[in-house]
């Protein structure tokens, strides 16, 4: 339904404003449906005599982005050629025009429009997009709210998987070789077994993992026998498996690589891990570190025992302890040289080299090893080396924050717990770095969390410099100013916000510093 044109304008109709349509649904509110959307605008567009030409369907596409979003992008395309045959666009809402993370993004598109003589309704909105500040401010709050109403979603849903992953149940992904996934009714009754590509029908239902047939059970087990007893590697036991002609889960032949995670998944002690990665508010992947994991050990039946599983991390971690880091670097240039390209797959499939897992154990991580070897990965990774360093520079801020304070004549407690100071027993002060992130209009934002749990008297927020390798400012909030656990900062914020902004901390020193009722009187 892309671009797909209206019944043409008749000639005697002139005065009549062609308009082009542009509607979404996300996956998650299918009670926008498109459909709806469309007789709103219709209907918007017969009172202010318009018609419709053209419809711009987004069906099934988050509105975090323009990513996937092919029916938006060629239309602000269209917009910016000149090739638009519409002078106005009709969109159901603000929130279907997009739920941008950075509200800047949603007003670049509709300001890439106003350039080009286009004006954009939001037809289901109770102000009228006319360019006047009351609408410019009630806009602004209403893709600040679309973007938040994101973040608080993600967040729930976040929630209610970790929430289901210690009860038991299985989020998503395929169940591996030697096990299934058993469909569990609201009442734990058994429903039966997925097969691949089955998904459940009904919301209340969950997944479990279970025990496979035996004759995959029994060669998991081979497996690891093969790999502790007759110390073959992952490759023999991929050749010998293909010998007897046994495939993997998906019908597939052995590799060295799908040997190796069989023999490193924790599922096959049955232990149910998630959040080993982060894909949340379509940004880039994150491998998470271990302590950030969820995991909950025994939720299904081990194939294995944990003392076998051990036993091959431990081999498996020793076998790049008979490299040098340089060695280890230079395979991995090798590799680079071979392929173009280095990924962990391609680690793993290697015999002569370590595993993925003992390039993160020796260098910190996948990216640092592959800095160290000058090479690049398309994708940008550096996000991970900045979160790296914020956590490695964080202990040191508190500590001078700490150091100071003492120099004060006053007391400080530190919770290692929670990171929260105590001063004098009384002012709980919490300090948070907070990384400056760059949009795609090419402005700063920084993103501040409060914390929740134990609420600080006063938040210290850093601001890290554009390189987030320095501190660029200071905001002291106080808690009884606080109104939201998230905050987003730009570069220059309103009269209220700035209030708490300092160049340094001779302010906040000044505050704890304690003062004699003499001094005072």
């Amino acid at each position: 339904m892309s671009g797909q044109p209206q019944l043409p304008l008749k000639p005697h109709d002139a005065a009549v404003t062609p308009a082009a349509a542009y509607v979404r649904m996300s996956t998650e509110h299918q009670q926008y449906s498109t459909e709806n959307q469309l007789d709103r605008i219709k209907e918007y567009a017969a009172r202010r005599n318009m018609a419709v030409v053209r419809v711009f369907e987004d069906a099934g596409k988050s509105g975090l982005n323009v990513r996937g979003r092919d029916s938006l992008r060629k239309m602000i395309e269209e917009v910016e050629k000149g090739a638009a045959d519409f002078k106005c666009i009709l969109a159901y809402d603000v929130s279907r025009w997009g739920r941008f993370q950075d509200a800047d993004e949603s007003g670049y598109y509709e300001y890439i429009c106003k350039r080009a003589g286009i004006t954009v309704h939001y037809c289901a909105e109770q102000f009228e997009n006319d360019g006047s500040p009351t609408s410019n401010i009630i806009k602004s709050v209403k893709r600040s709210m679309a973007g938040e109403y994101s973040r608080e979603l993600s967040t729930k849903v976040f929630q209610g998987a970790c929430r289901l992953i210690q009860l038991g149940f299985k989020q998503g992904g395929a169940a591996g070789y030697g096990l299934r996934r058993m469909l569990i009714d609201q009442s734990g009754q058994l429903k039966g077994v997925l097969a691949v590509g089955e998904h459940k029908s009904l919301q209340t239902d969950r997944v479990v993992l279970t025990l496979g047939p035996e004759e995959e059970v029994a060669t998991v087990r081979w497996v690891y026998r093969a790999f502790l007893d007759e110390h073959l590697t992952e490759r023999e036991i991929a050749e010998q498996l293909n010998a007897r002609n046994v495939r993997t889960d998906l019908g597939r032949p052995w590799t060295r690589g799908t040997v190796h995670q069989l023999l490193t998944n924790e599922k096959y002690l049955g232990n149910n891990v998630y959040h080993r990665t982060s894909f949340k508010l379509k940004r880039k992947h994150v491998q998470n570190p271990p302590d950030m994991w969820i995991r909950v050990k025994a939720a299904f039946p081990a194939i294995v025992s944990t003392e076998d599983f051990l036993k091959v991390q431990e081999i498996i971690l020793a076998r790049a302890k008979r490299f040098t880091d340089e060695e280890m670097l230079e395979r991995l240039r090798q590799i680079l040289s071979q392929h173009g390209r280095i990924s962990g797959l391609l680690i793993d499939e290697c015999d002569d080299l370590p595993s993925s897992a003992s390039f993160r154990h020796r260098f910190g991580s996948l990216v640092r090893a592959y800095q160290l070897i000058g090479y690049t990965p398309d994708t940008d990774f550096s996000f991970i080396e900045v979160n790296r360093f914020l956590r490695q520079k964080h202990p040191e801020i508190v500590q001078e924050v700490i150091t100071q304070l003492a120099t004060l004549g006053v007391h400080v407690d530190r919770n290692p717990a929670n990171e929260l100071l105590v001063l004098d027993h009384e002012l709980v002060v919490s300090l948070v770095l907070s990384r400056c992130l760059h949009t795609p209009a090419g402005a700063h934002r920084w993103l501040v969390r409060f914390e929740e749990t134990h609420r600080p008297d006063i938040t210290i927020v850093a601001r890290m410099d554009e390189s987030n390798h320095g501190i660029k400012d200071y905001y002291l909030f106080p808690a009884l100013d606080q109104v939201a656990l998230r905050l987003r900062l730009a570069e220059c914020n309103n009269a209220l916000l700035d209030t708490y902004r300092f160049d340094d901390l001779g302010f906040f020193y000044a505050l704890a510093e304690r003062i004699s009722i003499e001094d005072v009187a």
